[in-house]
């Protein structure tokens, strides 16, 4: 079988999944997949799971002091290049394309009728899921799709995936990562250092790391995010949703700040709220009283995900033959919860929550 992978390459969520799935389709033999990525053309790093990659410019989007411009977005985008893309791409010589909320590969399937399957969170909001804001500009369809969300709600929806081989080891109580690359994270520097006994690792762009009394400003980088993921006590992000996913896997306390505008992170926030995976949501100003809280609260209680890239990777290498609803049952059951969760993830299918939940 041979595949085209296309992947959203805005956001670092849509690579770190895909780098998933590369490792667990180099385990079929029957299969082979070739990787492209648009979004952006440069500014990628950790790429080596994807060989000979190829890049386009396909659709993003251009975000402000942590705030969606959507006149600035459209004005970026060039439709002209991009639908010569979609018709130029060669698609034929495929069995199967697989997007990751990629544009340029949807729409030449669909243009050249080659079978496709979408594998996005975004893919989520197609179900009655917590919805906030609207979306006008995200378009990448596909024939078949499968969704991932930190809940079923009682939907053919997919947990999350993540890296589940992280080694666990003992978070430092002190140690918080930040990661909010739509921000200009200079801005909380002064915030940071009213609080010296806790030291802020920061990953954004700078060319080399430095310090700052309680603050590291760091690169971006795969391997050296992880490796201070790990042992960190928190988190402060915005509401992306790989990261959050890991978080709440490995037991982190999260604080997230969702990028004004955007649909996906707004709607990611509120879920957080109803199904109290996040320790605090800032939808306007980070303030040090509210720091202050959140930094003295108790790490919260894990929820284990399995390995749902190895299950994804077998369902398309076998032919997609189970149906989306039973693949989605048959992973449900494997998540671990505890005490904590137990309320708020009920077995398969009952739910119950106090919000009700329209479909986008």
């Amino acid at each position: 079988m041979k595949i085209l992978y296309g992947v959203q390459g805005t956001g670092n969520g849509h690579i770190t999944r895909a780098r998933m799935m590369a490792r667990e389709f180099h385990k079929h033999n029957n299969v082979c997949v070739d990787y492209l990525f648009s979004g952006r053309q440069s500014g990628y790093f950790d790429m080596q799971p994807f060989a000979d990659f190829r890049t386009f410019s396909g659709l993003s989007f251009v975000a402000q002091k942590g705030q969606l411009q959507y006149l600035k977005t459209l004005q970026q985008n060039n439709l002209k290049k991009f639908l010569s893309d979609v018709k130029s791409l060669n698609v034929e010589d495929y069995d199967l394309i697989l997007t990751d909320f990629e544009p340029v590969t949807a729409w030449a399937a669909r243009l050249k009728k080659i079978p496709s399957v979408g594998l996005s969170h975004q893919n989520a909001f197609r179900y009655k899921v917590p919805v906030k804001g609207k979306n006008p500009l995200s378009s990448a369809p596909a024939e078949q799709n499968q969704a991932f969300h930190w809940h079923h709600f009682n939907q053919p929806i997919l947990p999350p995936m993540i890296n589940t081989n992280l080694k666990v080891t003992t978070p430092d109580a002190d140690k918080i990562l930040v990661y909010l690359p739509f921000l200009d994270q200079k801005q909380y520097y002064d915030i940071f250092h009213r609080f010296p006994e806790f030291n802020f690792v920061q990953y954004h762009d700078v060319t080399e790391a430095e310090t700052r009394a309680n603050i590291t400003c760091r690169p971006l980088s795969q391997d050296n995010f992880q490796r201070d993921f790990i042992d960190c006590s928190g988190i402060i992000c915005s509401a992306g949703f790989g990261l959050c996913s890991e978080a709440i896997h490995y037991r982190k306390k999260l604080m997230v700040i969702p990028l004004k505008g955007q649909m996906e992170q707004l709607s990611n926030a509120l879920a957080l709220q109803d199904l109290g995976y996040a320790n605090s949501v800032i939808r306007d100003i980070l303030t040090r009283k509210t720091l202050s809280k959140w930094l003295h609260e108790e790490l919260p209680q894990s929820l284990w995900f399995p390995n749902v890239a190895h299950d994804v990777t077998r369902w398309i290498a076998e032919g997609r033959v189970q149906s989306i609803h039973h693949l989605s049952k048959d992973i449900w059951a494997k998540v671990k919860t505890n005490d904590c969760y137990q309320s708020r993830l009920p077995p398969w299918p009952e739910l119950k929550l106090n919000r009700s939940y329209r479909v986008n």
